[in-house]
């Protein structure tokens, strides 16, 4: 016995959501378990390495098995054309027409939408990992920085260094809005979500300061060559994990991992007493000396 192990997440013009690729690693781990010889096919488009579909020959397999997702589409239909003479298997799927050849096209059905002898997704069955939660909150263009302006470099390396990242990203957007869902109304609403970060990721300032009055570490990367707004406003905090516009992977991985370490997080968990000039303008106000 040899085992083909697919799903949504194995077709080139499939997509592969949390959700699938939980159910195939539970069904991986059970087969593993059993002592059942399997592959997990992948799409070329979610992962590159392999393997995929094109690169297992049908004679290499006695069974497939195609784990969560509807079984409907013209993709299921070229599947069971392909592995015409293996044993095809469909488990924790939905079965949206029984007649659909699809649906048919399976040897066996074991769905999980069935009435009241319905179970339980696949998902849930998974193993999880525990990577942390990152914010991202990337700075506009600013033209008032002229010709000192990095912000499509550091992006292009932060976003670059985000994607191959461990962790559960984030976007974030301190832009309030009230007639928007996806934006916060209110400042209260916006530090709130950060507090629930592990860390923050940011290149303006207002994401350096939230970050920190929500106790999170922040790891921020000034956009600007020679040093802007978001470099004097870490001074300012005595904040350490600063980086300037030119900073490569090497340095984001040595003060991510900082961030993420028990004196990370805390010194962003300590106070940050107010230094600005909020006295200083009573007094102007007043006129006093």
């Amino acid at each position: 016995m040899r085992v083909l192990l697919t799903g949504w997440a194995s077709f080139r013009r499939g997509e592969a959501t949390a959700g699938d690729v939980l159910s195939l690693r539970a069904v991986s781990d059970v087969l593993a378990e059993a002592g059942v010889d399997h592959v997990t096919a992948w799409s070329p488009g979610f992962r590159p390495e392999g393997p995929h579909l094109e690169d297992a020959h049908p004679d290499a397999f006695s069974h497939v098995v195609f784990a969560c997702g509807p079984l409907h589409g013209a993709q299921l239909n070229e599947l069971h054309e392909r592995y015409a003479h293996c044993r095809r298997v469909a488990v924790g799927v939905s079965v949206p027409d029984p007649h659909d050849p699809a649906a048919t096209g399976f040897d066996a059905v074991l769905a999980r939408d069935d009435g009241d002898a319905s179970t339980a997704d696949l998902s849930l069955a998974a193993w999880l990992e525990a990577p942390p939660a990152v914010g991202v909150l990337l700075a506009p263009d600013q033209p008032e920085y002229g010709a000192d302006r990095r912000h499509q470099d550091v992006h292009e390396t932060l976003t670059g260094w985000l994607r191959d990242l461990d962790c559960g990203r984030v976007e974030l957007d301190t832009r309030l809005a009230t007639d928007d869902w996806r934006h916060c109304s209110t400042p209260d609403q916006f530090v709130s979500v950060a507090a629930r970060l592990d860390v923050l990721v940011s290149t303006r300032l207002h994401g350096l300061v939230l970050g920190l009055k929500a106790g999170v570490p922040v790891l921020a990367v000034d956009p600007v060559a020679h040093g802007g707004k978001v470099t004097a406003q870490a001074a300012a905090l005595g904040w350490p994990a600063i980086l300037p516009a030119a900073a490569g992977r090497a340095e984001l991985d040595e003060w991510f991992e900082w961030c993420c370490s028990a004196e990370g997080r805390a010194r962003a968990a300590g106070e940050h007493p107010y230094p600005g000039p909020l006295a200083e303008l009573v007094g102007e106000l007043k006129g006093l000396p």
